[in-house]
């Protein structure tokens, strides 16, 4: 019985993971929708007005096209299920998205430090700005906001990275139009170098921008703790019939998959009876952790360790009893 509780519960978290991979493709579809009319109209108004920083902002809005495109690859093959080429499944293919992301954050500041540098030691022609470019850029704006907290009210919701990575990336687009914004009104009031000057400043928010996505993902990616052992001590100390686990190590993303490992010492001394007794704790983790994939092992009655992590810690585990 507790195998095929068991078995449901795998099939309903997979099941789980399909609504969240078709709201998340659902997500980026509109989004990528609305970018290419922020990409178009900067272009077009940058263009118009012969402005470094705008078009800059432009080409930084193009990532953001280029950001929905990736995050609708990886989402499609970020999948729970294993099979043979991948046992533990390919949700890190999330994460790889999201890395791309910083990498195309970088391109967009190299970009615009290259074009202000370039302007301002050769100089250029005069930006021209009009009253119609002020307000398409206003709507732009908009747009803009309006993507960027709703990625991130659902990427919070659902837990997930590609989308919090694009909102983060959109959340400087904000900043980076507010600022061009503030430039153009300064070019229409005759304030010229404005429009070089405020193109640095758009720099650092994208750099400001790859390094969140970047600091958000490599621990995922580089397998960093996912639960403080001594939480999964504390779980796993309630089941009835467990003496003592130790060697607690876990990954993954909380909330999304984790993956546990530990050993266990148990009170029966039957196989039977300790098999019964992993498949509660593996239930009682899940109940707590959410989707987890745990692998226990179990030791002799008669072993005896005091530490419950593989590094040294102050935190030792109760003497078994």
């Amino acid at each position: 019985m507790a195998s095929k509780d068991y078995l449901d519960h795998d099939h309903h978290a997979q099941q789980g993971f399909y609504t969240y991979q078709a709201e998340v493709r659902r997500v980026l579809l509109l989004t990528l929708v609305l970018n290419v009319l922020v990409v178009v109209l900067k272009a077009v108004v940058g263009w118009w007005t012969g402005s470094l920083s705008l078009m800059a902002d432009a080409l930084h809005s193009v990532t953001d096209s280029a950001n929905n495109v990736l995050g609708l690859v990886t989402n499609q093959l970020a999948s729970p299920t294993p099979d043979r080429d991948h046992p533990y499944g390919h949700q890190k293919f999330e994460a790889v998205g999201a890395l791309g992301i910083a990498a195309f954050l970088g391109i967009a500041c190299f970009e615009i430090l290259k074009g202000a540098g370039e302007r301002l030691i050769l100089g250029g022609d005069t930006v021209t700005m009009g009253p119609l470019s002020l307000w398409i850029m206003l709507a732009v704006l908009g747009v803009n906001i309006f993507v960027a907290f709703y990625e991130r009210r659902v990427g919070t919701r659902l837990g997930s990275n590609i989308l919090i990575a694009d909102a983060e990336h959109t959340m400087s687009d904000i900043w980076i139009t507010i600022t061009v914004l503030g430039g153009l009104i300064g070019v229409w009031a005759g304030l010229q170098w404005l429009d070089i000057v405020l193109a640095f400043p758009v720099a650092i928010l994208v750099i400001r921008s790859g390094w969140v996505v970047l600091s958000a993902n490599l621990p995922w990616l580089v397998d960093e703790m996912a639960i403080a052992p001594e939480a999964i001590h504390t779980i796993v100390m309630q089941v009835p019939g467990v003496l003592n686990c130790h060697n607690i190590a876990s990954r993954g993303l909380l909330g999304r998959q984790v993956f546990i490992d530990m050993h266990l010492i148990v009170e029966p001394q039957d196989v039977l009876s300790a098999h019964k007794i992993t498949e509660q704790v593996e239930q009682r983790l899940e109940e707590e952790f959410g989707p987890a994939r745990a692998t226990i092992h179990v030791e002799p009655y008669s072993y005896v360790e005091s530490t419950i992590s593989y590094a040294p810690s102050e935190h030792h585990s109760p003497p078994r009893t």
